[in-house]
């Protein structure tokens, strides 16, 4: 028997690095789904390989109309909703502070933190209605240290944005049995960590106690665990998947 089995998800970014996996993972425990992003062949392709436990979305995360949109969809493809992984962010320019301009900044936290708002805004009343419920934001471990190669005051703060948002939430709806948690990753070998490596630096990659870059299942392990009921009593709390980068 599938650990999701008979809930609804959607997952957004998920045509590509960790959210395809957590979508990869979520189907073969039985979940059924709306992925959702901006690459629609990518998201479409992903689709197609899932068969029935998915269909795809084409959607910016940044507008909270499309929000309605993905809900409707989710809503009239399968009754309900009863996971959300708001898996969507960019690092966005890695710029010293004094370099960062203000459509840079906007950018970074309207994809990485607005979206995250605008997501769980447009879920909760449905989850509400079922007295049930699991959120699981995506942060970084930036969210929890402005360090390791991450000298961009709009990542760091859009990171650190999705914790206290996470923390918020789980404290207002707790009563309604919605948990809300957040997951910070550290070097996983996704198309945007590669893309960044040059940026990031060898030195950054030299403070992974493990000595390795995770693959994105490792990370959707434990955002299976936070999605499922067997994590139950477990909400309002940030969860490190970082191979201890932030152990000392």
């Amino acid at each position: 028997m599938g650990r999701l089995n008979g809930k609804v998800a959607i997952i957004t970014g998920a045509a590509r690095g960790m959210g395809a996996s957590h979508a990869r993972i979520f189907a073969r425990e039985g979940a059924r789904m709306v992925l959702t992003d901006l690459n629609a062949e990518g998201g479409e392709a992903l689709a197609r390989e899932l068969g029935e436990a998915a269909i795809f979305v084409e959607h910016d995360v940044t507008k909270p109309d499309a929000w309605d949109h993905v809900v409707a969809k989710a809503l009239d493809a399968f009754g309900t909703i009863d996971i959300l992984i708001n898996n969507a962010g960019i690092l966005g320019p890695m710029a010293p502070t004094v370099e960062l301009t203000e459509e840079g900044y906007d950018l970074v936290c309207a994809i990485n933190q607005h979206s995250v708002f605008y997501g769980m805004k447009a879920v909760l009343p449905t989850m509400v209605k079922a007295a049930n419920g699991s959120i699981v934001n995506i942060s970084s471990i930036a969210g929890m240290a402005a360090n390791y190669g991450f000298p961009s005051l709009a990542y760091v703060a859009s990171k650190f944005a999705v914790r206290g948002m996470t923390k918020a939430t789980a404290m207002e709806y707790g009563k309604y049995n919605i948990r809300v948690n957040s997951v910070h990753p550290g070097f996983i070998q996704t198309p945007m960590m590669v893309e960044a490596t040059d940026e990031v630096g060898g030195e950054a990659l030299a403070q992974i106690p493990l000595g390795r870059i995770a693959d994105p299942v490792e990370v959707s392990n434990l955002v299976l665990f936070l999605a499922s009921d067997e994590s139950s009593y477990i909400t309002g709390s940030e969860h490190l998947v970082d191979a201890g980068m932030l152990a000392h």
